[in-house]
């Protein structure tokens, strides 16, 4: 062999371990974490984790929701980092819906050992996720969402047909009525990194979404190497099967699931 085929064989395998070595973070095996911060998406608040905190407690984990602002994506990715800069050593990053946004932004974070998208966007650095979301069919939420001036929120039928499809009225109702409005401004950034590029990252795919396309989360938990899990449920699988994700999110901690 000569130089020069020796030098094109060593930069081929260079690539190769690039190549490889930028998408086995996703799939290896987290650091044992005690902390996990949760961040909440559109047409929503803290309280809707209030299903996964107890199972998280109860497996002795420190769980604490971010109240996402839902203004501006700057301030929303600022609030995400404050909680994370509370938490003492390892940390489990989680993020529903719009959310998969803020924890791809803040879990470079050295306190962040891994990612959990539940139902959520995961945009690569700088990718237009609206355009991204496009090339999928549209899902029927989108046209349920009304605007008062610049604050959008879910009509009613939209929220509990297309957004809570699976949980008791009654409960839908309630969770309708503390729906938090977002600004327009909030959907109009994008990130500038994909720390699932860098951490160990797990997706929960919800079957029956009809506020995300349920082929666009499988799309974006293949491209980014996550461990899969695939639930039967409507867009809040936090809420309707809140022990299949507290499971993903304790298998992410480096705890055996149940």
């Amino acid at each position: 062999m000569n130089r020069r085929m020796f030098s094109a064989t060593l930069a081929g395998a260079a690539a190769a371990a690039l190549i490889s070595g930028a998408r086995s973070p996703a799939s290896a095996a987290p650091t044992k974490a005690n902390n996990v911060v949760l961040a909440h998406g559109l047409f929503a608040d803290g309280s809707c984790w209030s299903e996964v905190i107890p199972r998280l407690q109860a497996a002795g984990l420190n769980a604490t929701a971010v109240q996402n602002p839902l203004t501006t994506l700057p301030e929303a990715v600022e609030a995400v980092r404050r909680v994370l800069a509370r938490q003492d050593g390892p940390t489990v990053l989680v993020g529903h819906s719009f959310s998969g946004v803020l924890i791809s932004e803040t879990g470079v974070h050295p306190n962040v050992t891994s990612l959990v998208y539940v139902a959520a966007r995961a945009p690569d650095a700088g990718e237009d996720y609206a355009a991204l979301a496009k090339t999928y069919p549209t899902p029927p939420a989108s046209a349920g969402i009304v605007f008062d001036g610049d604050e959008g929120r879910l009509s009613q039928e939209a929220f509990l047909r297309d957004f809570a499809g699976d949980l008791p009225r009654e409960k839908a109702l309630v969770l309708y009525a503390v729906q938090q409005p977002f600004w327009k401004a909030l959907l109009a950034g994008k990130t500038t990194q994909a720390a699932w590029r860098s951490k160990p990252s797990f997706y929960a795919v919800s079957t029956e979404d009809r506020t995300i396309n349920p082929d666009l989360e499988r799309f974006m938990a293949k491209r980014m190497g996550a461990t899969t899990i695939e639930v039967n449920a409507s867009h809040l699988s936090l809420i309707s099967q809140p022990d299949a994700i507290s499971g993903l999110i304790l298998e992410a901690a480096g705890q055996k699931r149940s």
